[in-house]
């Protein structure tokens, strides 16, 4: 058994049921889904009759572009919020969940904000005036374990890894378990590995197949039940400006995000 699977689950926090949980889906390897999965997720939550804000850490701003809203015209931004305290009141957006905003200038806020004091903590900072509002905010990172990830875990409870049935995919799950656990140590005590969620699935693969296997042989306890198969159904619908779930309701791909939507909701 992998060291990520045993991670230990920290204590229940006791002020949980005065501020929202915070999820982050994290992955230092692009083109798992993890904004397919943050944007989904929230809605799959909102569908239930929670009250949820997905913020868009990304600087390619596809969250952003997602629910069609355009990152290179969004001023202010989460670059504002984190590198010159604006509230994230000013940068959320309603579609079909309130949106925390993106642009392009996240890209330099790593360097703004090397240094500033506390610089780990801006978002959660910044998330403490409206934790009142919701009771999920779901959190898209960038490709990268660098400061925009890390202040997405200082703030977070929960991270959910989107991972591509694919090899090349399941290498980079020891670095971000190191990451989460120096996050952890150093920083905030009550953020834990939600799971890990099987994402681009083409079971007529014998490649996605055998990484599946080795998935469920290294992290089985923290596989979440849900597999997201690869459809064109979630290329699609960013184009829309549209989660999947409002432009193909019916769809197994809708389904898939309201399946995990129910395993969150029970762990």
């Amino acid at each position: 058994m992998s060291d990520l699977a045993a991670t230990p689950h920290p204590p229940p926090d006791a002020s949980a049921s005065q501020r929202p949980i915070v999820i982050v889906m994290a992955n230092q390897k692009g083109g798992v889904a993890k904004t397919t999965t943050t944007l989904n997720l929230a809605v799959a939550l909102a569908e239930k009759g929670h009250r949820v804000l997905a913020i868009d850490l990304d600087p390619q701003g596809n969250l952003t572009m997602s629910q069609g809203l355009d990152p290179d015209h969004v001023d202010p931004s989460m670059y504002h919020v984190l590198v010159q305290g604006r509230p994230i009141a000013d940068v959320t957006h309603s579609a079909e969940i309130d949106v925390a905003a993106a642009s392009i200038d996240l890209a330099s806020a790593e360097v703004a904000m090397a240094a500033m004091i506390g610089r780990e903590r801006a978002l959660e900072r910044a998330l403490r005036a409206v934790s009142h509002l919701y009771d999920y905010v779901c959190i898209d990172t960038p490709p990268s374990l660098g400061l925009l990830t890390i202040n997405a875990l200082c703030a977070a409870d929960k991270v959910i890894v989107p991972v591509q049935a694919e090899y090349l995919s399941l290498r980079g799950l020891a670095q971000l378990r190191q990451t989460v656990e120096m996050v952890r140590e150093q920083l905030n005590p009550k953020l834990e590995i939600q799971g890990i969620l099987p994402t681009m699935l083409d079971r007529r693969t014998v490649h996605a197949q055998e990484a599946l296997e080795l998935l469920e042989e290294h992290f089985g306890d923290r596989l979440f039940v849900t597999r997201v198969k690869k459809t064109i159904r979630f290329a699609e619908a960013p184009v829309k400006g549209m989660s999947v779930l409002r432009y193909d309701p019916d769809s197994l791909a809708a389904q898939s995000y309201r399946d995990l939507a129910q395993e969150v909701l029970r762990s």
